[in-house]
C-alpha cells in the first residue's frame, strides 16, 4: 500500500510519549475543525462534530488512529443498547465520525503512518454504516382514522397517568407535530414568550431555531395556531404548565419543562427530544400498535403537510408553516390518498362548467 506523503502538522519524528500522542490527536480533531470552518458551517456544527469525535475517543480508550471497523461496531451498538439513542442520532454520529477519518485518510494519513506506524483506516464501512431511515415508504403517515384514534385515547388517557405533567408535556409536542408540522427540534426549543396569543386570529408560534443551511444558522418563523394549537395551548396554559413550577410566570422558562431543575437558574430544565419521541413511542405502542416502531416525531410532521393539503391547503401555505426553503421539499412531504387525484379532477371539472354555464 502506497502512503501519500502530506504536510506535516507539528511533528517530526515518531512520538515518544503518551502525552505526545495526547497533542497529536488534539491537533488531528482541531484541523478537522479547522477545515470545516473553512467550508462555513457554523461554530454549533463544529462543536457538535468534535463532541461526537471526543465521545468516541473516550469510549475507544486509545489513540483515534487506532480504530478499527470493529472499534465502530462496538461504539454504535453502544449507542443503540446502552444508551437507547434513536436511529437518526446514531446515524448522525456514523455520519461524523466517517467524515473525520475521511479527511484524516486525505489529508493526514502519510503524516500519521510516519509517526505512529499505524495505516490508517476507514472504520465506519459499508458493513456497519447505518442505512438511512429514510425511504418513500417509512414516511407515509397513518391515515387520518388511526391519528385520530391514537390521539383521542392518548387524551382521555391523561387524567389517569401516572406521571401526568411529563404525559400531558408529550402529548402537548406531539400534537405540534400532528397539528403545526412543527420539526422535534423547534419543539425542544419553545419558550413560554414564543406564544404569541396577540398575533393573527388564532395566534402564532415564534420558532426560533427553525432549521437553516449550515452557514446562517437558525431560520426562524411565525406559525399560525390553525388546526386547534390555538385550543391545545389555552389547556396547556390554564391547566397544565404552571403545575411545574413556579417559572411559568418567566418568558424565557421552557415552554415543555422537565420535571428536573436546572442547576443554573432554579427553574424547571427543558424537555430533552430523546423524552418527547420516547412519550410519542409508548402512546404508539399502546394505542396504535400496528404502527409501533414506525411512527415517529417527523412521520407525523408528514401526515401534518398531507392533513392540511388534503382539507385544502394550497402547497405555497404548506411549505410556510413547515419552514421549508424550497416547494420541490414540500411536495415530498405530501402523501395523499389513492382517490385524491380522482376527487381534485372531479372538483376542477365542476369549477369550469360552472363557469362555463355562467357565460
Amino acid at each position: 500500500m502506497v502512503l501519500a506523503t502530506v504536510r506535516s502538522i507539528g511533528f517530526s519524528q515518531a512520538l515518544r510519549s503518551p502525552q505526545e500522542e495526547e497533542d497529536f490527536e488534539q491537533e488531528l480533531v482541531d484541523q478537522f475543525a479547522l477545515a470545516q470552518i473553512g467550508a462555513g458551517v457554523t461554530d454549533r456544527f463544529v462543536g457538535n462534530e468534535r463532541s461526537v469525535i471526543f465521545d468516541f475517543a473516550r469510549f475507544l480508550g486509545r489513540p483515534l488512529w487506532t480504530a478499527s471497523p470493529s472499534d465502530a461496531d462496538r461504539f454504535l451498538t453502544h449507542l443503540r443498547q446502552e444508551r437507547k439513542q434513536a436511529r437518526s442520532t446514531r446515524e448522525g454520529k456514523a455520519g461524523t465520525l466517517a467524515r473525520f477519518f475521511d479527511f484524516l485518510i486525505v489529508r493526514y494519513q502519510g503524516d500519521i503512518h510516519a509517526l505512529t506506524g499505524y495505516v490508517l483506516t476507514q472504520p465506519i464501512d459499508e458493513f456497519n454504516r447505518p442505512s438511512s431511515s429514510y425511504s418513500p415508504a417509512s414516511r407515509v403517515p397513518p391515515s387520518d382514522p388511526e391519528v385520530e384514534a391514537l390521539f383521542t385515547q392518548w387524551r382521555d388517557s391523561l387524567p389517569a397517568a401516572r406521571k401526568y405533567l411529563p404525559a400531558a408535556r408529550d402529548y402537548l409536542a406531539a400534537s405540534l407535530w400532528r397539528r403545526a408540522g412543527l420539526r422535534i427540534n423547534e419543539t425542544v426549543m419553545l419558550d413560554i414568550r414564543d406564544w404569541r396569543p396577540d398575533l393573527g386570529e388564532h395566534g402564532k408560534l415564534h420558532v426560533r431555531f427553525g432549521k437553516g443551511s449550515r452557514s446562517r444558522g437558525p431560520k426562524p418563523r411565525l406559525v399560525p395556531a390553525i388546526n386547534s394549537v390555538d385550543t391545545l395551548l389555552d389547556w396547556w396554559f390554564t391547566d397544565v404548565r404552571h403545575q411545574f413550577g413556579d417559572d411559568y410566570l418567566d418568558p424565557d422558562a421552557p415552554l415543555l419543562p422537565s420535571e428536573r431543575r436546572d442547576r443554573h437558574t432554579g427553574g424547571c430544565a427543558r424537555a430533552g427530544d430523546d423524552a418527547l419521541r420516547a412519550g410519542l413511542a409508548g402512546a404508539v405502542e399502546r394505542w396504535l400498535p400496528a404502527w409501533r416502531g414506525r411512527l415517529s416525531p417527523h412521520g407525523l410532521r408528514h401526515y401534518c403537510a398531507s392533513s392540511l393539503y388534503a382539507r385544502g391547503l394550497d402547497l405555497k401555505a404548506v411549505q410556510e408553516l413547515l419552514g421549508h426553503e424550497w416547494l420541490s421539499t414540500t411536495t415530498r412531504y405530501i402523501h395523499v390518498h389513492a382517490d385524491h387525484v380522482d376527487h381534485a379532477w372531479a372538483v376542477a371539472n365542476e369549477r369550469v362548467a360552472a363557469r362555463l354555464m355562467g357565460e
